[in-house]
């Protein structure tokens, strides 16, 4: 079985956040919510238990890095980091992934309710042509993480991306 991830990975086809050789983050095709992300190891480890510390570690300082970004450009009240791992997890993907959802941009006052994430934003086209934007290649104190302005403004969505 051929892994979706690394067939993203591959074939350049992701809508890609951030772009790295260790780590990679995008958005996923059915957000849970405007500017929700997937956070994985570029190379493939099925999961948390096969994946060296130093990836794994790269990967979690991603993680927080999108998570800061999200709670400012976004105006996010906080983050729900949310991964499976293993066959008795229900891991829908055999890919290490974390999900983080950017939590505070529903409608309502009740933390973790979303509206449609795609009531009133634009679809995004199919299209398996290069990103308009230029990722980032390498995070250091001076990089911004999220390069797409769509990501920005909440915007990544659409369920036929």
């Amino acid at each position: 079985m051929t892994c979706v991830f690394c067939c993203l990975i591959s074939e350049n086809t992701a809508r890609w956040i951030f772009r790295g050789p260790t780590v990679s983050a995008f958005a996923p095709l059915d957000p849970l919510a405007p500017g929700h992300a997937l956070v994985i190891p570029t190379s493939h480890y099925a999961d948390i238990f096969g994946t060296p510390p130093e990836v794994l570690a790269e990967t979690m300082a991603l993680v927080q890095r999108l998570s800061g970004t999200m709670r400012t450009a976004l105006k996010a009240g906080g983050v729900n980091i949310l991964s499976a791992s293993g066959p008795g997890s229900e891991q829908s993907v055999p890919h290490l992934h974390f999900h983080v959802v950017p939590d505070g941009l529903m409608t309502g006052s009740q933390p973790g309710r979303w509206s449609s994430p795609n009531a009133g934003l634009p679809a995004i086209p199919s299209s398996s042509s290069p990103t308009p934007w230029q990722p980032v290649t390498e995070p250091d104190d001076s990089t911004e993480v999220v390069t797409d302005p769509e990501f920005r403004q909440g915007r990544v969505l659409g369920a036929d991306a």
